[in-house]
This record gives structure tokens, C-alpha cells and sequence, in this order.
């Protein structure tokens, strides 16, 4: 007799609601893409949402969740919902950067110390700069950010316990620039690589070690090619809710108003996910063979300060938007 196990029913979920749509078709029908695994809270989440936004539409919309890159690597997706070819697509703030600029600058090296000032620059000032920016370059925010959680460094070569032992590490970066900035500035080789080709570099040694937050580390099973993790917190990550213009205008004002509410609603569960995940992950990945060493993530700081990292971030941003994160997170450099 078979085993249902969270797994298996989270990855069946897409195609359950498919078989259980009611019997007229939907007025929107709309593909919702994300990179992570079907486990992940993110997927776990938006299932939910894209329920109960089928349920209080009385069936006039519904999406077809397609995790885990199941339609395109991530840089891919981004061009897709900019044609309309996907009409919603959950993108971390990090790849977004590479079409909007300013969505990195979460992204900056050691600028938040918790997450009580993340929410605080996400809910306020500077998550609606992004949410603006997203829109001048043609696509739509309709939702606060969700949580990808901060960023740690693993290996399969070296402990990284402090700033001199990335030089010359070989670290896979998302194609973004921000990371690629954060270890090139810290001495590291930073090779941008698509997540979905992660865990082949990592398997065939063409990268030493990438970072990323545990539950991501987790649900794709990176613990089988890494042997250390180092809990740097180096970044924080968020995940970009973003739909194609078309599409969302394409929505009465008031099924807008229940996406954009049932979308918040389950991003604010995730948000919480993801806080409990990176508690009891630390003990999962230990007794799956992952070494922990914690570091002084200040000394990781002022190593970055001495650079002209702060300042060079801050020219490319702006004072405006650099304003806003500061309000947030402090005084940088």
C-alpha cells in the first residue's frame, strides 16, 4: 500500500485543481509560474491563494500553478511574463534586478541585521519604490513581497568562517548583480549560473559552493553535494509577485482587488513559513550530514565598508531610493 506524503500531495496540488475546476470555464485563465520546489512554502502558498481566489470569483479566475521551473529557467520566465506567454510569475528581487534595477537594492550586503527591519523597508517607502519601478518597465506588482529569507554560503571544499577565506572561493551567484558584486568585492570567484543548473555545477565541480536561504537549500536537496554551511545572513531575498500588464488590466477593478488581497493573505503565511523553516532546518540539515559554523557577520560587514562597495551602490541607485533603504536599515558604509 502506498504512502501519501507531503511531498506527493503538495506536487499534485496544480493538477487537483485542475480536475476540480468547475465545470464552466473560467473568464481568465492564467499560467502562474514559479522556480521552487513544489514543497516549498512558496508553492504551498500560492496553491492556497489561487483557491480561494477561484472560490471568492465564483470561478472566473483561475491559474494553473507551474512550480519548479516547469516552464522556463527563471531568466526565461521573466521574458515570458513580459509577452504575456505566463500571466503571473513569483521571481526573487535578485534575478529581478536584471531588468529592474532598483529591485536589488534588498539585495545589499549586510544591510539588514533581522527581520523586523526587512518588513519595515518592504511595507513601507521602499517596497512601493519597487513596486513603481516594476511598473515603468512595463509589468505589475499587485501584491507586497514574499520572503525567500536571508542568503547563507555552503561548500564542499572550505569552511568560510570569515571574510579572507573567500578568496578564490568558487561560488555559483544567481545572474544578478548585486551578488555577483557582494563576492567579487569579498575576493570570491563568483560565477553566475540559472538555478536551475545549481546542482549540476555543484555535482560536477564547477563551482566549490553558492549560497542561498536554507529552505531553499533544503527542498532541492543541495545537502547531498555540500558539506558546510556558514550562516553569513550576507543578504536578505524576497520573491516578486509579477504579472503582465495585459493580463492584469485585463481584470475588473474588483477581481483585482480580491487577487491582489488573497495574494497578501498568503504571502503573509509564507512570510511566516519561512521564519519557522530556517529555526528547524538548521537541525534537519545537520543530521543530513551539513556542518554549521557561525560567523561574525559584522566582520563580513566591515570588510565591505572598507571597499567602495556601500558608495558605489549607493551613486547607482540613488539618493532617493537609497534614502529609503537607509531609513530602514541604518546608516550604510
Amino acid at each position: 500500500m502506498s504512502t501519501i506524503t507531503r511531498r506527493s500531495l503538495t506536487a499534485a496540488l496544480p493538477m487537483f485543481a485542475i480536475l476540480t475546476r468547475r465545470g464552466n470555464a473560467a473568464e481568465f485563465s492564467y499560467k502562474y509560474a514559479t522556480g521552487q520546489d513544489p514543497t516549498h512554502p512558496v508553492n504551498i502558498r500560492a496553491q492556497e491563494a489561487i483557491d480561494r481566489i477561484r472560490e471568492a470569483t465564483s470561478g472566473r479566475v483561475d491559474f494553473r500553478l507551474f512550480p519548479a521551473n516547469q516552464l522556463g529557467s527563471d531568466t526565461d520566465l521573466l521574458s515570458q511574463v513580459r509577452s504575456g506567454g505566463v500571466e503571473f510569475f513569483n521571481l526573487s528581487t535578485s534575478i529581478l534586478a536584471t531588468l529592474v534595477p532598483t529591485a536589488g537594492i534588498v539585495n545589499t550586503g549586510f544591510a539588514f541585521k533581522d527581520y523586523d527591519t526587512v518588513w519595515k523597508a518592504m511595507d513601507g517607502a521602499l517596497g512601493k519604490h519597487i513596486a513603481e519601478q516594476v511598473a515603468k518597465a512595463g509589468l505589475i506588482a499587485p501584491a507586497k513581497l514574499w520572503d525567500n529569507g536571508f542568503r547563507q554560503i555552503t561548500s564542499s571544499t572550505r569552511k568560510i568562517e570569515t571574510p579572507e577565506d573567500l578568496n578564490g572561493f568558487k561560488i555559483r551567484v544567481p545572474p544578478a548583480p548585486m551578488l555577483t558584486s557582494v563576492f567579487k568585492t569579498l575576493g570570491a570567484g563568483a560565477t553566475p549560473i540559472n538555478f536551475n543548473e545549481l546542482y549540476s555545477a555543484l555535482q560536477t565541480k564547477v563551482v566549490e559552493g553558492q549560497e542561498n536561504p536554507l529552505a531553499i537549500i533544503a527542498s532541492t536537496r543541495l545537502y547531498e553535494v555540500q558539506k558546510y554551511c556558514s550562516m553569513t545572513g550576507h543578504v536578505w531575498d524576497g520573491y516578486a509577485i509579477l504579472a503582465n500588464r495585459r493580463a492584469w488590466t485585463g481584470l475588473p477593478p474588483d477581481v483585482q482587488a480580491i487577487v491582489s488581497r488573497e495574494l497578501d493573505a498568503a504571502g503573509a503565511k509564507e512570510r511566516a513559513d519561512i521564519a519557522v523553516l530556517s529555526q528547524s532546518l538548521r537541525a534537519d540539515l545537520t543530521a543530513k550530514g551539513i556542518e554549521f559554523i557561525d560567523v561574525d557577520r559584522e566582520k563580513f560587514r566591515a570588510a565591505l565598508a572598507k571597499t567602495s562597495f556601500y558608495a558605489d551602490w549607493h551613486a547607482k541607485y540613488g539618493d532617493e531610493a537609497w534614502g529609503y533603504l537607509e531609513a530602514a536599515a541604518g546608516k550604510l558604509g
